[in-house]
């Protein structure tokens, strides 16, 4: 006798489309200093010690923590003949100096895109031209690039308004650079400022602001006007994660910073009939993943990928770990 068919109950749960952004998560800079931190424990050992957090995400942190890796402010936390990583955000020039001169092994996880800007701004003193560096007061990327050169050579700009309080001369030789995780739209006003105010100044012969965080505000723009609510995955001191949200604001949409699913309250979702979620460029897939799962705790998801780029870009490995 044939046993009775038992029929699972209709899903009664409201339908939530989620709207996912591409690019999003890890670029290229990312992945590259996790990987130098992770050679670093396979070729030394544990403990490796990295100077700042490596990447802006807890996750990725507590996860190379967990391999034996050891985060510390600064190089005199650090006890002789231990690897040191610097982080991907970059150090002044200072750093690696003190780290030649205790003879520390160190190695040098800068994005390659925030050593170019290095490089530049190098060149510009060169030339004689004071350079006026736009960016955000205190972030390491900023602390590391006005670090490259003489104290007094380079002047912070942080905002549009900041402009009309530069009394540099009319003739006086000056170039701006700018932080690579910035907004596009905000920074491209400041150096239309800059470029009124001063006819003379210098321009990088590329943008400063890297190709991911470009890409990944691009691809918020894509889904945020058909969204109700966007969620970006990131850290609060993520500069390019704090972008992302402030682009999907620019948008008309509502938008949240998230660490994790657990950050998500339940009561967001009301009224809400579509998601868009990204994340910024130190938040690994896994989190993203999370996120999708715990909505479709609550929802029944219907998701969509929106695809703006496709990124190909990788970056090599310092010397020491690939001979």
């Amino acid at each position: 006798m044939n046993a009775p068919l038992h029929n699972s109950a209709p899903d009664t749960r409201p339908a939530l489309t989620l709207l996912i952004a591409a690019p999003r998560g890890f670029c290229a800079g990312v992945d590259r200093a996790i990987e130098i931190v992770e050679r670093a424990l396979t070729r030394y050992g544990a403990p490796v010690y990295v100077r700042h957090e490596i990447v802006h995400n807890r996750f990725v942190v507590d996860a190379l923590k967990a391999k034996g890796a050891i985060f510390v402010e600064e190089l005199d936390e650090v006890p002789d003949g231990a690897p040191v990583v610097f982080s991907a955000h970059g150090v002044p020039k200072a750093v690696p100096a003190e780290a030649e001169r205790r003879g520390l092994d160190y190695l040098d996880a800068t994005c390659p895109l925030v050593s170019k800007v290095h490089r530049q701004a190098e060149r510009q003193i060169e030339a004689g031209r004071h350079i006026i560096f736009v960016g955000h007061r205190g972030h390491p990327e900023v602390i590391g690039t006005m670090g490259q050169v003489p104290s007094g050579a380079i002047t912070l700009v942080e905002k549009k308004e900041d402009v009309a309080e530069l009394d540099f001369g009319a003739g006086e030789e000056l170039a701006f650079l700018t932080q690579t995780t910035l907004s596009v739209d905000d920074t491209r006003d400041i150096i239309a400022a800059l470029e009124e105010k001063y006819p003379q100044i210098v321009k990088p012969k590329a943008e400063d602001i890297c190709y991911a965080t470009s890409n990944r505000q691009a691809a918020v723009k894509e889904i945020a006007p058909g969204s109700d609510l966007v969620l970006v995955i990131g850290a609060p001191n993520s500069s390019n994660s704090l972008r992302l949200v402030e682009v999907a604001q620019t948008c008309g949409t509502e938008a949240r910073l998230i660490e994790r699913a657990d950050d998500i309250d339940p009561s967001w979702l009301d009224g809400v009939g579509t998601i868009g979620l990204t994340a910024g460029a130190s938040a690994p897939e896994i989190l993203v993943r999370e996120v999708v799962d715990r909505l479709s705790e609550w929802r029944t998801v219907e998701e969509h990928t929106l695809v703006s780029a496709v990124e190909k870009m990788v970056f090599k490995l310092p010397r020491q770990l690939t001979e």
